[in-house]
């Protein structure tokens, strides 16, 4: 055998044993309540704990001003779709002044908000576990809600099982779920800079922003929102490769952003990355 195929082929029998690994360690868990966004990681979660747990598993979604409404409807048609219970929280994170005050340690607190209330709603219906999507790839960056989900006692066995994102988007292609291909995503708070104050209007306009760019047809964004003396500057995160299509649209683009509220509209030329607010962090360290 060639040294490609067998390499491809070690990768593949360990793959195996991580799924394997992951429904042993889902089903242990008796029940479950899944906290699922809609994105790939929570969907192979939840897909492999409804397997595994039958009618014992149970979606948990929440919403707020920080959830696009259009992952809300995503995640909803996914369960109908494979006939999983799903139960919409509703949050106000933005009634915490040290949550709106958007601080580092805001994920922290956001997620201490959020998983709380799934921890209650667990108990009311005698489910044993909740747990998340979290995987092998967030330990590579600076996410303070983990310390929050190790506190509260939340599972992450996608991590456990160290799973990471092109392995789990491999198992939802095999299995034949299209939000094997659905960008990364992240709370709409991730759009505003550390220590400037989230507002919903900040929020808002960052999601119709980045609604506005996918309807173009570009596939990967983000509109970070920066405060200036009494302006709003937006600063769009796309891959490079499409970056000479936005330019092309740079005046319909700056004209529904004006439109959106903002008084500046800037393409960040290092391009969309994940995180990329963390990087003045890093800087600073």
């Amino acid at each position: 055998m060639e040294k490609g195929n067998t390499e491809e082929s070690a990768e593949n029998n360990t793959l195996r044993y991580k799924l394997t690994e992951l429904r042993r360690l889902v089903r242990s868990y008796g029940s479950a309540a899944v906290a699922f966004s809609g994105g790939a990681d929570s969907a192979l979660l939840l897909k492999t704990a409804y397997e595994e747990l039958g009618r014992n598993a149970v979606a948990v979604t929440a919403e707020s001003c920080f959830m696009p409404a259009t992952d809300i409807k995503e995640a909803v048609a996914f369960c109908k779709n494979l006939g999983i219970r799903h139960e919409i929280i509703k949050t106000d994170p933005l009634s915490m002044p040290e949550i709106a005050d958007n601080t580092p340690e805001r994920c922290y607190l956001c997620k201490k908000l959020v998983f709380s209330a799934f921890l209650d709603f667990a108990r009311n219906n005698n489910i044993h576990i909740v747990c998340d999507g979290s995987n092998a790839d967030d330990t590579a960056d600076y996410r303070p809600g983990m310390k929050a989900l190790k506190e509260l006692g939340v599972r992450s066995p996608l991590l456990d099982c160290g799973l990471h994102k092109v392995e789990i988007r491999q198992l939802l292609h095999e299995s034949g779920l299209t939000v094997w291909e659905k960008p990364s995503a992240a709370c709409l708070a991730s759009r505003v800079p550390y220590n400037e104050k989230i507002t919903r209007e900040k929020l808002a306009m960052a999601e119709r922003g980045e609604a506005f760019l996918h309807d173009l047809g570009l596939s990967c964004v983000r509109v970070r929102v920066h405060s200036g003396a009494g302006y709003l500057m937006a600063r769009i995160e796309i891959m490079p490769s499409e970056m000479p299509f936005l330019l092309e649209k740079r005046a319909e683009i700056y004209a529904q952003f004006k439109k959106t509220g903002f008084s500046y509209t800037s393409l960040d030329i290092a391009g969309y990355r994940t995180g990329s607010l963390n990087e003045v962090l890093r800087d600073v360290n």
